[in-house]
């Protein structure tokens, strides 16, 4: 009796921490609708954030674009080629990169780049009591560091989200061309031939969603770390795995809103 009264406890506890999470996760990004949208508006931390953010990711979304290009054309050449659709390639690959690739990948490197890093940032600043030093100083720690951060990743995201496609169907050119001498405009072309406005636009609001929901987990994960240096590191790592978690969920939502619009 006593051990089946421990196991309800534990489950009991478990259940109440996790509501509980919810709830708080709830507020936090009611918390940043409201301040978001409300002057001052610290547009020079914003750009601040936005560089910071592109710095850290550009060079491996340079190098991942680039290299997913290359092996996703060589992988499915072969495929083409059994059923004599080669000239296909460029079609095939540009609704790959565009749709799918290019927007998911972006955010899977920023979520291990960005997210972390605001994470271990926002983490060092809570334990070190940097947040209770501003809300002294009369400075909404809040709008100044979650507000911005949030906003500058929404921002950031997108663009480099559509850099890492522009590289990423280099990378597939570089392979055409080398296989059958393709010209440059000809492979842009075709590559764009079959991707329609819903195309983009659903590509856009991915990366914006994406970037959202990297800054916000990154920021909330960081805002209430604990435990010192512990609790830093613990609040990127965190950061890191329910953004993946939380954009892998958001794909396959997107996606199916956007296969309604598109049969509807």
């Amino acid at each position: 009796m006593k051990a089946t009264s421990t196991k309800k406890y534990i489950i009991s506890k478990g259940l109440d921490e996790f509501f509980t999470g919810v709830h708080k996760a709830y507020q936090f990004v009611i918390q940043y609708f409201k301040q978001a949208f409300v002057p001052p508006f610290h547009f020079s931390e914003i750009v601040n954030q936005c560089f910071e953010i592109g710095l850290r990711a550009l060079s491996l979304i340079t190098l991942t674009g680039f290299i997913i290009g290359i092996v996703f054309t060589k992988q499915s050449r072969p495929s083409l080629e059994d059923f004599g659709a080669t000239s296909w390639l460029p079609s095939l690959i540009g609704i790959a990169i565009v749709k799918a690739l290019g927007p998911l990948v972006t955010a899977l490197i920023c979520a291990g780049k960005v997210g972390s890093g605001i994470g271990a940032e926002l983490g060092s600043m809570k334990v070190t009591e940097q947040i209770d030093a501003m809300e002294v100083s009369a400075i909404n720690p809040f709008k100044y560091l979650v507000a911005t951060r949030v906003t500058a990743a929404m921002i950031t995201i997108p663009i480099l989200s559509f850099y890492c496609i522009v590289v990423g169907l280099l990378g597939s050119y570089v392979n055409v061309r080398a296989e059958e001498a393709t010209s440059f405009v000809s492979f842009f072309q075709k590559s764009f031939s079959t991707i329609s406005f819903l195309d983009l636009s659903t590509s856009i609001v991915k990366a914006v969603v994406y970037g959202f929901t990297i800054g916000i987990v990154g920021s909330y994960k960081g805002f209430y770390a604990s435990q010192g240096t512990r609790g830093v590191g613990k609040a990127a790592n965190q950061a890191v795995v329910m953004a993946m978690f939380l954009i892998f969920m958001e794909e396959v939502i997107i996606v199916q809103i956007s296969n309604w619009i598109r049969f509807y």
